[in-house]
């Protein structure tokens, strides 16, 4: 894992990502509060699992460790972990890799 002090492996086909942070909008000199400000929609997958099973066949993971992403608005669990907040989500809610 990368730019994390914890040990947490995911399990199955789950990943564990580090939302990036909202950047400050601004629109006629006024300012959005936290509370209005749309959930951010990337990240940067920290740590993988080792795939999901099918049919008692492993399926390695698409995504890897420092990959940054694009995830769904509502997709994960939020967690805390040493006062920084990530996602903990399945594979499959990763719509696309940014490059």
């Amino acid at each position: 894992m990368s730019d994390t002090t914890f040990n947490i492996q995911p399990l199955g086909d789950r990943i564990i990502v580090k939302p990036e942070e909202p950047k400050e909008v601004k629109r006629g000199g006024i300012i959005i509060p936290d509370t209005a400000k749309e959930k951010p929609m990337e990240g940067k997958i920290v740590a993988v699992g080792k795939g999901k099973m099918n049919d008692g066949k492993l399926t390695p993971m698409e995504v890897k460790p420092n990959d940054k992403i694009l995830y769904g608005k509502y997709s994960g669990t939020e967690v805390k972990i040493n006062d920084v907040t990530y996602l903990i989500m399945r594979e499959e809610d990763v719509l696309a890799i940014i490059k």
